[in-house]
C-alpha cells in the first residue's frame, strides 16, 4: 500500500471557534453512518476523531476530496466551509500528524494526555465496524507507544493542566479564592464531566455539588463514589435557579441551557465544556451572567504550561524514533509480494532437472530452511537498498552457492 494514499483533513482549535467546530462535531450515530458509507466512497480504511478541540477524518483514499465529502455528508456543516477552513495531510506528513496528536503536542492545551483515551475509543468505534485494516491498526498502534514513551520518559504531561482542571483554575480565579459556600451545578455525568466533578471535589472544598444527566443511573452513580448529590433531569431548571456555578459537561447537539433558561437576577458562573455549545452563547450577554466555554478556558496559563513547553524538543526527537520504525515496517509489508514470489521460485526449482543434475547431492525433496534464508536475505538488502526491482536472479545466485 503506497503511503502517499493515507489522508487526513480536519479542522480544529487553531483556525476554527467553538461554534463551527461544533457544525462538524461527530455522534456515534453519524460516525456509524460515515463508516457504512466508506467503501461506497472509495475509502479502505477510516477513522474519525471527533473532540471538543478537533474533528478529523484519516483514512487511505486516491484523494482528501474522498474523505472530506465523507465526513461534511453526515455533519451540520457546510462542505464548502469545511473546505475552507480545513487542514488536509498526506503521506508521510499525515502520519506525523497523528504522532502528534497522539501525544498531545497538538492539543488546545499542550500535553493533555486525554487524547490518547479519545483515540482508542475512536479506533474501536472503528474496528468494530470494519473499518480499521492492517495499514491503520499497525499505525495506531505505534504512534500509542511512542505517546506511552513520551509520558514516561518526558515531562510533556507534567503538572495538572486539563481543560476539566482549567475550568477548575477559572472558577478560583473569578471567586478570588473565596470558593466556599457555592452551590455548583454540574450537568452531564461523561468523561469530562467525571473529571471535571473530581476536579471540584480535590480543589474547591465542601462545596454543595449536584450532579444531572439525562441518564439519571450514571449521576446517581458518580454522586455515591463522591459523596455528591444527585437529581432528576426533570429538576433541572430549579437546580439552575439556585445554583452559583454552573458546569455543563454534556454532548448534546443543540443548546440544553438557554437565556430564558436565566432569567433571575442573582449573578452565576457558566463553564461550558461541550463541543458543540451546549449553553447559548447569547446567555454571555446577560448582566448577571459570567459565561466561558474550551477555547476561553485554553488561554489560560501558568507554569506548568511553561514546563511543558522546554519539553517539547524530547517528544519529537520520541517521535521521530517511532516513524522510523513505522515506516520500516510498512517498507517490508510493501515487499511482502515479491518476497513471496522469490519463495516460490526457488521451490520451483525442484522440479528443475537442470537444477538438480547442477550437484549430485542434490535430491527432489524442498529443504525450508535453505529457501527460507535466502529469503531472509533478499527482505535484508531490499530495506538497505531502498529499491524495487526482481530479485529472482540475485535470489537465486545465492542459493545455488549456498547449496
Amino acid at each position: 500500500m503506497p503511503l502517499h494514499q493515507f489522508f487526513v483533513a480536519g479542522v480544529n482549535y487553531k483556525k476554527t471557534d467553538a461554534a463551527v467546530r461544533g457544525q462538524f462535531a461527530v455522534s456515534h450515530a453519524q460516525y456509524t453512518a460515515i463508516l457504512e458509507r466508506a467503501a461506497a466512497a472509495g475509502v479502505r480504511e477510516l477513522f474519525v476523531i471527533s473532540t471538543c478541540n478537533r474533528t478529523e477524518i484519516y483514512g487511505l483514499a486516491d484523494s482528501a476530496r474522498q474523505l472530506i465529502n465523507l465526513l461534511c455528508a453526515e455533519t451540520s456543516g457546510d462542505v464548502e466551509v469545511f473546505r475552507k477552513l480545513c487542514y488536509v495531510k498526506q503521506g508521510i506528513e499525515a502520519v506525523r500528524h497523528l504522532f502528534s496528536v497522539g501525544a498531545g503536542l497538538d492539543s488546545q492545551i499542550l500535553g493533555d494526555y486525554e487524547i490518547v483515551g479519545q483515540l482508542k475509543l475512536a479506533i474501536r468505534f472503528a474496528k468494530e465496524r470494519g473499518g480499521i485494516g492492517g495499514f491503520t491498526e499497525r499505525l495506531f498502534n505505534t504512534v500509542l507507544q511512542s505517546s506511552k514513551q513520551i509520558k514516561t520518559e518526558t515531562g510533556l504531561s507534567g503538572g495538572t493542566i486539563s481543560v476539566a482542571f482549567a475550568a477548575i483554575r477559572f472558577l478560583q480565579e473569578q471567586l478570588k479564592g473565596d470558593t466556599s459556600n457555592k452551590k455548583i451545578l454540574l450537568l452531564g455525568a461523561g468523561k469530562i464531566g467525571r473529571n471535571t466533578c473530581r476536579n471540584l471535589v480535590d480543589y474547591m472544598g465542601d462545596n454543595q455539588i449536584t450532579l444531572i444527566n439525562r441518564t439519571e443511573e450514571k449521576a446517581t452513580a458518580l454522586a455515591l463514589e463522591l459523596g455528591l448529590l444527585s437529581t432528576p433531569y426533570a429538576f433541572l431548571q430549579q437546580e439552575l435557579d439556585a445554583a452559583d456555578i454552573v458546569i455543563v459537561a454534556t454532548d448534546a447537539d443543540k443548546p440544553v441551557i438557554c437565556t430564558h433558561h436565566l432569567s433571575g437576577n442573582s449573578h452565576k458562573i457558566l463553564v461550558d465544556l461541550s463541543i458543540p455549545n451546549n449553553i447559548e452563547p447569547a446567555a454571555g450577554g446577560l448582566p448577571h451572567i459570567t459565561l466561558i466555554n474550551v477555547d476561553g478556558l485554553s488561554t489560560l496559563n501558568d507554569a506548568t504550561l511553561q514546563n511543558r513547553l522546554a519539553e517539547v524538543p524530547k517528544a519529537e526527537a520520541i517521535i521521530v524514533e517511532h516513524m522510523h520504525e513505522f515506516c520500516q515496517w510498512l517498507q517490508l509489508r510493501n515487499h511482502v509480494p515479491v518476497l513471496k514470489a522469490v519463495k516460490q521460485k526457488l521451490k520451483d526449482m525442484y522440479s528443475c532437472n537442470m537444477f538438480l543434475a547442477s550437484s549430485p547431492d542434490r535430491s527432489g525433496t524442498i529443504d525450508p530452511e535453505a529457501i527460507q534464508k535466502v529469503v531472509n536475505t533478499v527482505a535484508v538488502k531490499m530495506r538497505r537498498r531502498h529499491q524495487p526491482g526482481c530479485y529472482y536472479i540475485e535470489a537465486i545466485n545465492d542459493f545455488m552457492t549456498a547449496n
